[in-house]
């Protein structure tokens, strides 16, 4: 009997209500692939921190500088506040901090996490945190850091980032902005800089290494007259004065055909020590650090205490990738508006963060031996 119209489309409606339904997966918009976007992070195999940063980071001046700087960064605590009006300027009130202001990612302690935020701010001009978890608020409740090296961006080609990117690549596969906290420096990644004079600096680091591996010609014997040696006699020659004076004799006999002429080479010259030392003042130049902190002779350049050398560090240097940090933890997207995160500055220029490390430290001693 045929059915009727009604009774067809009945019919479907409940075969359809009655194939279960895939529950659509968080961003499936963006984590289309298995190899690559949010599905490849946590993956830490596969992580690099790219090849134009480990050769920077190889000449020495850049890496005392980068650690310095990280030493900053990594050290200090992060704090919340909020403003109002006082009734003559805007006053700081502080406000209990979040869960994840001590621990960013649950995986690693802050001391690890900013030092490589800044690591990436430093050498790439721009870091990336991706949010694992949120509040019930929405906020983040936890991040982990993408390495810069891996992550592009198709609607930016640098190396100046002018705004936060809308088209995030992390392996291959676009990555949901909304769940990426992107840090923009103000300077301008060092990798993308000055690229010559890291070169440069490169190759003087490799002749300096070639030469160290080199004898030191002490000088030439050279003849003067007579029938021309051979090849083979010269050789022989030369081998029997090193030889002579290996064993301590302080006396070299030649024959009116042969001269000895002592070289000029010294060691200083064979490992370039005045290149080496332009080298380091232009890399700490790149840098923004004061060079006598990276042990570079200034001439009459003198800082009068540690806690000078402290501001100057902070001043020149970690200053500015202090604010970028803050500042991205402080937009609308991290934390709700009005709410601030800072560093701990004070305590750092003042120099008790060295000092409470320590108090810490006897205190538990002392609970100990009790």
């Amino acid at each position: 009997m045929a059915r009727t119209l009604i009774e067809f489309i009945g019919d479907n409606i409940r075969a359809q209500k009655s194939v279960p339904k895939k529950a659509a997966a968080a961003g499936n918009l963006y984590q289309s692939a298995n190899n690559g976007g949010a599905g490849m992070i946590g993956q830490y195999y596969s992580y690099v921190e790219g090849d134009a940063r480990n050769r920077a980071i190889s000449v020495p001046t850049i890496s005392r500088a980068r650690d310095l700087m990280a030493s900053v960064l990594g050290c200090m605590s992060l704090k919340m506040y909020t403003e109002i009006w006082n009734g003559n300027e805007m006053e700081k009130l502080p406000l209990a901090p979040r869960t994840w202001l001590r621990r960013i990612d649950p995986a690693v302690p802050n001391n690890f996490c900013l030092s490589f935020l800044f690591d990436d701010l430093f050498f790439f001009g721009r870091a990336f945190l991706y949010i694992t978890s949120r509040t019930a608020d929405g906020f983040p409740a936890s991040f982990t850091r993408l390495p810069a090296a891996m992550v592009q961006t198709l609607d930016q080609a640098g190396p100046v980032w002018f705004a936060p990117s809308k088209q995030v690549v992390f392996q291959g596969a676009e990555l949901d902005p909304n769940d990426v906290v992107q840090f923009l420096s103000p300077i301008q990644g060092i990798v993308y800089m000055s690229t010559q004079s890291v070169a440069t600096a490169l190759k003087i680091e490799k002749r300096r290494f070639q030469n160290a591996s080199s004898p030191i010609q002490s000088g030439t014997l050279r003849q003067v007259g007579g029938e021309p040696m051979s090849g083979q006699e010269l050789a022989d020659l030369a081998a029997a004065f090193d030889a002579a004076r290996e064993s301590g004799a302080g006396t070299a006999a030649l024959n009116e055909f042969v001269t000895y002429t002592e070289t000029l080479t010294s060691p200083d010259k064979m490992l370039l020590i005045d290149s080496a030392e332009f080298s380091a003042m232009e890399m700490a130049r790149l840098c923004n650090i004061p060079p006598y902190l990276a042990g570079i002779s200034v001439g009459s350049y003198s800082y009068q205490s540690s806690s000078e050398a402290r501001m100057d560090l902070w001043t020149f240097g970690a200053k500015a990738y202090a604010e970028c940090i803050a500042s991205t933890l402080s937009m609308n997207n991290v934390l709700p508006n009005g709410t601030y995160v800072e560093f701990d500055v004070e305590k750092y220029l003042s120099g008790e963060y060295a000092m409470g490390d320590l108090r810490e430290t006897e205190t538990e001693t002392e609970i100990g031996v009790s």
